[in-house]
């Protein structure tokens, strides 16, 4: 059956154009449209989408007061379209508090130069939000399991190893879709004196990871910042990798710090995951604490197979309350999982092991 469609925006031209463009997908179907935020609730509840396209900056209702009465009434998988703007960035960051599961860039050029890759993009995040993102607003009832779901430990349960209390010297977390949710989720949980440094790898547009490093800064008991070139890792100080570049760390003759790198051509995600989890690996060894959350793809696998190696540990969260099972999957199918981990038992779980 296809992914069943509301695209709810004031813009008629921009309703057309994604209408257009999903019409065009054989898994997509479009079954209404809506001018604002007050109208998206009512054919929220009369059509029971499987996902709901949302502007953000709307007449009468705005989406994102929007989204947070369609998630209180009638909770449906909503992705939001974002101006890629400081303003857009904590617009959207509030949209995705509100309980939207993702978000894209609403000028079609900034998610790829070639139309027509945007265009395919964009229609395999709709179907993917489609299908999955009802999984953590149903809190654990996934729509389309893993295939190999059935074989994985429950949560909380340990797969490979323990690890060693106290063995380690920094924590990593690498996520994607969902990732801000459950990184705040997470984060507002450390105590204020926690007592390693913490590095965090969020796909996000340049744009937006200092509006969404302030955001956790205000929120959390310990300090976040994003990565500057040359930031000394230092206890209860979380470190946001910028969006667009990759960060990376390395041993000085007094210290740790980030190294702040331009992407290279035909590097798929900016900032990696793989790639700050490598450093880690090489400067660490088995001295790293790896948390894999919500995320598409597979970024984090390779990195954190490197890790593996080298006696650190790894974390993979659960499919139940991950928004989009891809990057968690891609760690516990390659084995390389010590605990898998329901996103609410995060936190607990690492400062106890710290």
């Amino acid at each position: 059956m296809p992914v069943r469609v509301l695209v709810v925006d004031d813009s008629a031209f921009f309703r057309r154009r994604l209408t257009e463009i999903f019409a065009a997908d054989v898994h997509i179907e479009v079954v209404g449209t809506a001018v604002d935020g007050r109208q998206a609730i009512e054919q929220v509840k009369v059509l029971k989408p499987d996902v709901v396209t949302m502007d953000i900056e709307m007449p009468v209702m705005d989406g994102i007061s929007a989204t947070r009465k369609i998630m209180a009434s009638h909770p449906t998988p909503i992705l939001m379209f974002s101006a890629l703007t400081t303003q857009g960035a904590k617009a959207t960051l509030d949209a995705l508090e509100a309980g939207a599961v993702d978000f894209l860039p609403k000028r079609m050029e900034d998610i790829s130069a070639d139309k027509e890759v945007a265009k395919r993009q964009l229609c395999a995040r709709v179907r993917l939000v489609g299908v999955k993102g009802l999984n953590a607003i149903t809190k654990g009832v996934a729509v389309t399991p893993h295939p190999a779901s059935s074989a994985r430990p429950l949560a909380t349960k340990p797969v490979r190893k323990p690890g060693r209390r106290g063995q380690y010297k920094v924590v990593a977390i690498g996520t994607s879709t969902g990732g801000p949710v459950a990184l705040q989720k997470v984060l507002t949980q450390l105590p204020a004196n926690f007592p390693l440094p913490v590095l965090l790898i969020q796909h996000m547009p340049s744009t937006f990871t200092p509006a969404f490093a302030e955001r956790l800064n205000k929120l959390c008991g310990i300090n976040v910042k994003e990565a500057s070139d040359g930031d000394v890792l230092k206890p209860g100080l979380a470190l946001l990798a910028p969006g667009g570049k990759q960060m990376v760390v390395e041993q000085t003759r007094g210290a740790t710090v980030v190294r702040i790198l331009e992407s290279e051509s035909g590097q798929t995600y900016k900032p990696s995951v793989d790639m700050t989890f490598s450093s880690l690996a090489e400067v660490f060894n088995a001295e790293v604490l790896s948390v894999v959350l919500t995320g598409m793809g597979a970024d984090g696998r390779e990195g954190a197979r490197l890790l593996h190696q080298r006696g650190a540990t790894v974390w993979a969260q659960d499919e139940a309350t991950s928004v989009i099972y891809g990057m968690p999957a891609a760690i516990a199918d390659a084995g390389l999982a010590d605990r898998i981990l329901a996103l609410g038992d995060v936190a607990s779980n690492i400062v106890e092991m710290v």
